[in-house]
């Protein structure tokens, strides 16, 4: 029979945070500080895996956690390794309009590759309904992988009066009949050029409820649009047809028979579950189609959803390869578990002794 320690060591490799940290203080050899540590990188796993994407790069993520969290409250000084925390920036959208650090408002590029982790990592458990959300947040922002290549950021609001104002731009015009945007469409379109002049509240409602309308705005600029304002027309006809064919990826990807699957989950409106095969039946329809706009998506590139990763990477132009942050947070995770005191005791089996206060 596995002693405690081993079976929270199996339990971190299977990314099952919650449990790690809810089990941490019985049953292994560790004192306070060493439970605290343990619960902090819990705390921090748990965001990525659930994509809590405001909350990364805390630097005390155990704090309104999730995940249990008692033992690092009573600690001080206790933190998540800060090469892991600046990695998980990196795919922060930033919660103020003038905040240093720009995450995945300057680039999507980390957000996506932590994505591909992320899915893998929930194929593997068998939590279909994850995966299909994952796959649904990446068609919802899949449009900006594309204008990225072209207008140097993701849509930030900073930067979006340079990028898509100015004299001749129907952008955010709610006067222009022309414009083919809806009116969330041109609402969120509007609210880009003016947020960051808002508070960190209206910045923070802006990502929340609007970001997503501004990617499918510039989707339908690049794909849906006759008029041809200032928005396209400024772009080189390079510059054009690679935001032209990454829009046709993210349209087809947004209408596919995978992101459908959203709808039939507990979070949408059938109480359904996709079992596995369901899930890669359509992922099947939906690769077809898109391959029929990218060949490449139609080879075998080893990952979980095939083809889904040559998909992320047309989007982006570069290779796009599932990240480590998940793999490196649990690795820091098994090794933060090796008991501190008394490792005779701990490999003899014997009683833990409880946690030191």
């Amino acid at each position: 029979m596995k002693t405690a320690h081993e079976v929270l060591v199996a339990l971190a490799g299977r990314y099952a945070f919650a449990e790690v940290a809810a089990l941490a203080s019985t049953g292994a050899v560790l004192t306070t500080h060493d439970v605290a540590r343990v619960q902090q990188l819990c705390a921090f796993g748990q965001r990525l895996l659930d994509l809590d994407a405001e909350d990364f790069g805390e630097s005390n993520p155990a704090a309104d956690a999730n995940t249990e969290h008692a033992v690092a409250d009573t600690v001080d000084g206790d933190h998540v390794p800060e090469p892991l925390r600046e990695r998980a920036l990196a795919c922060r959208m930033p919660q103020a309009p003038r905040e240093q650090h720009r995450g995945a408002l300057g680039s999507m590029r980390p957000a996506y590759r932590l994505l591909l982790e992320v899915i893998a990592a929930r194929f593997r458990r068998g939590e279909t309904n994850a995966v299909v959300a994952g796959v649904h947040i990446a068609s919802e922002y899949a449009a900006l992988l594309a204008w990225e290549r072209v207008l140097g950021h993701a849509a930030d609001p900073v930067r979006m009066p340079g990028s898509v104002g100015g004299d001749g731009s129907a952008w955010g015009d709610f006067d222009d009949r022309e414009c083919p945007h809806t009116k969330p469409e041109k609402s969120a379109a509007r609210r880009s050029l003016a947020v960051a002049h808002e508070n960190a509240a209206g910045w923070r409602a802006y990502l929340d409820r609007q970001h997503s309308n501004t990617a499918h705005a510039l989707s339908v600029c690049a794909v849906g649009c006759h008029r041809r304002c200032t928005v396209y027309s400024r772009l080189s006809p390079h510059q054009a047809e690679l935001v032209t064919y990454g829009c046709r990826l993210a349209e087809a990807l947004n209408g596919s028979a995978v992101v459908r699957l959203r709808h039939s989950a507990p979070v949408g409106h059938g109480f359904g579950v996709p079992s596995r095969r369901e899930l890669l039946e359509a992922w099947g329809r939906t690769r077809a189609s898109l391959a029929k706009i990218a060949p490449a998506i139609g080879e075998e590139d080893g990952f979980a959803l095939p083809g889904f990763a040559v998909l992320i990477s047309e989007l982006a132009g570069e290779p796009m390869r599932p990240d480590t942050l998940l793999a490196d947070t649990a690795a820091a995770l098994a090794a933060a578990l090796s008991p501190t005191r008394a490792p005779q005791q701990a490999e003899a089996g014997t009683p833990a002794a409880p946690v030191a206060s």
